[in-house]
């Protein structure tokens, strides 16, 4: 099968079960100690920047956009990505990533992060942050903290707290 054969969907509410099942399978429940997690829990994802991919009308990828603020800078956190054991290496996820960064683009973001494994997301656009200038509640690995920036925002000049954009300061 090649992507056209799958239907790349905007994210509603009837993809909820569907995507917590490709979640648990993927990460399981050790995804909700991690530090990405900690920014989602303070406030929803955005649906209008969150997709999945359907296959024959079952739903077997999706990936999550949460609106943040690193420092002063405005932007969306990408995850959980996420693919159904059968469809991985298809290059399903990829295209997802493509899909939610030309979204969060055009909304006007001006940066998506992600704490992820560089070989796999610097063909997407993703680019090293400056280690220890980014914090997250709880620790993570700021080696693979990764930025994909728009206009003339810089992965190396981000720093300050990532949090949610509703988090109350």
């Amino acid at each position: 099968m090649s992507l056209h054969d799958y239907v790349f969907l905007t994210e509603d509410a009837s993809h909820d079960a569907a995507i917590q099942l490709i979640n648990d399978e993927a990460f399981g429940p050790g995804r909700f100690v991690r530090s990405s997690e900690r920014v989602r829990e303070q406030g929803p994802h955005d649906r209008r920047l969150s997709f999945v991919a359907a296959d024959r009308g079952e739903t077997i990828a999706s990936v999550r956009m949460t609106p943040i603020y690193a420092g002063s800078h405005a932007g969306h956190l990408l995850g959980p990505l996420a693919v159904r054991p059968s469809h991985k290496n298809l290059g399903i996820g990829r295209e997802l990533v493509r899909i939610a960064l030309a979204a969060a683009e055009k909304a006007g973001s001006q940066m998506v992060l992600l704490v992820g494994d560089p070989p796999y997301y610097a063909p997407l656009g993703f680019k090293p942050t400056r280690p220890g200038a980014l914090t997250m509640p709880g620790p993570f690995d700021s080696r693979r903290l990764l930025a994909a920036c728009f206009g003339d925002v810089e992965a190396t000049a981000l720093e300050g707290e990532i949090h949610h954009r509703d988090r109350k300061l």
